[in-house]
């Protein structure tokens, strides 16, 4: 008798535990239902949020969009054959749209050389796509010219050089690609700046502008120094003939609060001579320098060391 009820409190005893712990189990399953229910439910709102939670386009559409690629203003002067050269290379680049040729000489282009470059540029495209040539003539010879507004500009960017600069297309690509990822980009308190140049940022890794002799820049800049640049800086470079592309480092700093960004790429320079070869051409920058900042009230140029650098066919970054 004593056995049969040890054996069935055995019994109740088990069946007890076996109780608990299926309770326990479901407890378990419940809760981790719970948790993936909850779970769907976040990944679902955050779904939303990306794909359509918010409907953005009745609002872009608004707007007319800008041509992708980018715009050349390329500046000249009587160097005919650099010209040419110059345009016969820059019309293969992929990403180009249009062509501004910033035309200074008190003579108007000559139709044989206007009929020579657009044949040159259909037939460097082949059909595939239309780039628009296009001389900007003024009636006064300024440094100032490069950086006039260009009305109908339908790209954004916009790549300034000059006539005597070959950069290949691949650099000039990744160039626009680097700008497209800071498209607002072109301190220390001194009482006396100086104009270092190339070998100053050589050794110190250090620059705080880059020059409008190759450079991408946004073409809102291009209205902002005709319509905003002080009246006598403008006439300062215009009698100097020298240090616009400071003047435009100015601006775009001044705007942005940021540093430029140097793009590395190889660089060939056709021509044989230019305003950097003249005696005292560092001490006239250094002159420039202080000039605008006096100008401007402040130094707006921030000194940086970032480098962007192609990988794909560097082999030190």
């Amino acid at each position: 008798m004593r056995g049969t009820l040890l054996a069935n409190r055995r019994g109740v005893q088990r069946f007890r535990q076996l109780a608990i712990t299926a309770i326990k189990s479901s407890k378990i399953k419940l809760l981790l239902l719970c948790c993936i229910a909850f779970t769907i439910l976040v990944v679902g709102t955050r779904a939303s949020d990306f794909m359509g939670g918010t409907n953005y386009s009745d609002s872009v559409d608004q707007f007319p969009l800008p041509e992708k690629g980018y715009a050349i203003v390329m500046n000249t002067w009587k160097r005919y054959d650099l010209l040419k050269q110059s345009i016969s290379h820059y019309s293969s680049c992929a990403g180009l749209k249009s062509i501004h040729i910033v035309w200074s000489e008190p003579n108007p282009p000559s139709d044989s050389l206007s009929k020579f470059l657009n044949h040159v540029v259909e037939s460097k495209t082949k059909g595939l796509k239309k780039i628009k040539l296009s001389f900007d003539i003024n009636k006064e010879d300024s440094l100032n010219n490069r950086f006039k507004e260009i009305s109908g500009l339908k790209t954004d960017a916009v790549f300034s050089i000059d006539d005597d600069v070959i950069f290949p297309c691949s650099s000039v690509e990744f160039a626009f690609k680097v700008w497209q990822s800071a498209p607002d980009a072109m301190q220390g308190k001194k009482d006396y700046y100086t104009y270092g140049g190339w070998w100053s940022v050589w050794w110190t890794g250090t620059y705080s502008m880059v020059l409008s002799k190759a450079a991408f820049f946004n073409k809102k800049y291009l209205r902002l120094y005709t319509n905003e640049m002080p009246a006598s800086i403008k006439e300062f470079v215009t009698k100097n003939r020298n240090c616009e592309d400071i003047a435009m480092s100015f601006l775009v700093a001044n705007a942005t609060g940021a540093p430029p960004i140097w793009v590395k790429g190889k660089i060939h320079e056709i021509g044989s001579t230019g305003i950097s070869s003249l005696g005292g051409h560092s001490e006239k920058r250094t002159g420039c320098l202080n000039r605008f900042v006096a100008e401007f009230g402040r130094m707006p140029l921030l000194p940086t060391t970032v480098k962007a650098v192609d990988s794909r066919i560097a082999w030190f970054w």
